[in-house]
């Protein structure tokens, strides 16, 4: 199946997706290596809605793996249920993040969201701010010793939610 080939994501997964990004820090991030292995490696993460950010040393395997190929792929768990979701897989595209305004306002939404790891916030050129734009993303829940995955295209500006007596829930949106 291809991306578009999923339907588009509503108000409601973007709210309940958003809240369990916010929640937890640590991704597993996949990037494509020149001999075509994939990497995975797990970063911190800070997230703006549905984008990730995260830091990268200059001289890593990562940061050339993302140079040379953009797609990623990036899992994330959390420990508690979040909204009736309890993990997120994403397919998304890296992109450098090289304007000092940007870095800066970066670097205080880290020190605001985790300000026991704002230390890692860049300071210098050694590493680059790396900024992931999902395309396909995949909220899994569990229920009774079963998973079940919702996934969803990323296009435009997701729906509204619907309020008012008739509303469904997010989670009953969502899966």
């Amino acid at each position: 199946m291809t991306v578009e080939s999923y339907p588009p994501i509503h108000g409601a997964a973007v709210e309940t997706i958003a809240r369990l990004l916010e929640h937890e820090r640590l991704m597993s991030l996949a990037t494509n290596r020149p001999d075509g292995w994939p990497q995975v490696t797990t970063v911190g993460y800070i997230n703006e809605g549905l984008n990730l950010y995260f830091v990268s040393g200059r001289e890593s395997q990562k940061l050339t793996n993302l140079h040379a190929d953009p797609r990623v792929s990036i899992a994330i768990h959390s420990i508690m249920e979040v909204s009736g979701a309890v993990g997120v897989s994403m397919s998304a595209r890296a992109v450098e993040v090289t304007d000092p305004t940007e870095v800066e306002r970066l670097n205080r939404l880290m020190f605001a969201r985790w300000p026991q790891v704002s230390v890692y916030c860049p300071a210098t050129s050694s590493v680059a701010i790396i900024r992931l734009k999902p395309e396909l993303i995949c909220a899994i829940s569990a229920a009774a010793g079963r998973s079940k995955t919702e996934c969803f295209s990323l296009g435009e500006a997701a729906s509204p939610v619907e309020t008012g007596p008739d509303a469904v829930s997010a989670e009953a949106r969502l899966f």
